[in-house]
């Protein structure tokens, strides 16, 4: 696995640019991996949708699925697009620290 530097702490990735260890996450980390993923700077929307999928990944051990993400956080699908653009599991997920979903998010 490669090491990378995201809010100034040295972070293993897997090939698609997850970190593999969900505790290494913070706020830093979340503003620099949202640039590899398109995003300049971070929105109160932005972090609504971050927020909501780490509560649901520590409680569950798992990624919500897509349906229940746009009903908890009040956000259409097409917004989380605006918002991520590559989308809820490879983006909005990759920015909240979580590991790469296997499933449907």
């Amino acid at each position: 696995m490669e090491k990378k530097e995201f809010g100034g702490k040295l972070i293993e990735i897997d090939e698609d640019g997850f970190i593999q260890d969900p505790d290494a996450w913070d706020q830093g980390v979340a503003e620099d991996l949202a640039k590899t993923e398109g995003v300049d700077a971070m929105t109160e929307e932005h972090w609504k949708v971050v927020n909501y999928l780490r509560e649901y990944y520590l409680e569950y051990n798992m990624a919500p699925m897509i349906r229940k993400l746009c009903k908890q956080t009040g956000f259409k699908l097409k917004e989380i697009y605006d918002l991520f653009p590559s989308g809820p599991a490879k983006g909005a997920c990759k920015v909240a620290g979580l590991p790469k979903p296997t499933g449907c998010v």
